[in-house]
């Protein structure tokens, strides 16, 4: 379990110090079925004291090689509003682990390994906290996500998705073709080797990276910023293995009918200016969702719509404030 930083800011009242885990943040382990060790974060909400009750319930959880300490913000900002809160990572990233044998390459023997340990998390977290129960997610957590609503493992009262992998970005090829190029690269190689190429210093962000994140040039500092001063976070490209998988997930949610039997309220946030995941599949899959609204974001925000600057930003979390207003209300009495 990672510790709390010395650090300190006041509960209420104050600005966000992003670089700073909160004083009613808790850390703490929570552990897989199979006894994998996963980081977890904690708020109690903002309204708790007294007979006062929560507004409710958020679970969220982050992309592929993220870390719960890049959404502070947001996290702290929902717990203020009144949420009880909980971040976490998944298996084989940040400060759980690794699965590749070694510190910094993504892994994961299959995306169902991801979709077992929410289905897990979500029974124990549900159970222990205060409805409605909400699901947030970003990037690849949202694959995930939408693959556990399809598999019918989870049933929250409602879901919202910030870029969500529903595709990757890629070349405009068929997806069986992208697949396919992506089974043979695992076959003439070791599937655990990375699959691009990360920094030419090992452990350093990529230049140019920041481009395809962000807009907001200190948001984007955090991050490095929570890597040097917790180096567990650190991670670098995924296997070609993970690349492999990610496109048979991907691929299950192209499956006629699968998607339209979701009927969870769900709010997909994606910008046209996304170059890692695909804003044409978020479209589609919208549409394909019986009850989902869909915020079409342009060249004002990159991948990271929740860490984008101020402008942007607190228009996403206004609608995602108003989408949960409307389907997932306070509980009454």
């Amino acid at each position: 379990m990672s510790e709390a930083l010395p650090l300190n800011q006041p509960a209420t009242g104050a600005a966000i110090d992003r670089r700073v885990i909160p004083p009613d943040a808790s850390e703490t382990i929570w552990h897989a079925p199979d006894g994998h060790a996963v980081r977890r974060i904690d708020w109690p909400g903002a309204a708790t004291g007294g007979d006062a009750q929560p507004r409710g319930s958020i679970l969220f959880l982050p992309g592929r090689g993220d870390a719960y300490e890049k959404y502070l913000e947001c996290l702290e900002q929902w717990h203020r509003a009144g949420w009880r809160v909980t971040g976490a990572d998944w298996r084989g990233q940040a400060g759980s682990g690794r699965l590749a044998g070694d510190e910094v390459t993504g892994h994961i023997s299959d995306f169902n390994v991801w979709v077992d340990d929410l289905a897990a998390l979500w029974a124990d977290w549900t159970a222990h906290t205060p409805g409605p129960h909400v699901l947030g997610a970003h990037s690849m957590g949202g694959q995930i996500v939408m693959r556990a609503l399809v598999d019918n493992r989870i049933a929250p009262d409602a879901v919202f998705l910030s870029a969500p992998m529903l595709g990757m970005a890629g070349p405009p090829l068929p997806i069986p073709m992208l697949h396919g190029v992506a089974q043979v690269m695992t076959k003439v190689g070791d599937p655990l080797r990375q699959a691009w190429k990360w920094s030419e210093k090992p452990g350093q962000l990529p230049v140019g990276r920041a481009t395809l994140l962000t807009h907001d040039k200190d948001r984007y500092a955090d991050e490095a910023w929570w890597r040097e001063a917790r180096p567990e976070l650190v991670m670098g490209p995924a296997s070609w293995h993970w690349v492999e998988r990610a496109y048979a997930s991907w691929r299950e949610l192209e499956e006629p009918g699968a998607l339209e039997k979701v009927k969870t309220p769900i709010l997909i946030a994606s910008t046209k200016a996304d170059k890692l995941v695909s804003h044409d599949a978020n479209v589609r899959s919208a549409g394909r969702l019986p009850n989902a609204e869909l915020m079409e974001l342009g060249d004002e925000a990159a991948h990271e719509i929740l860490r984008e600057v101020d402008a942007v930003r607190d228009r996403v979390m206004a609608k995602i404030a108003d989408f949960l207003d409307k389907n997932a209300p306070p509980v009454s009495g």
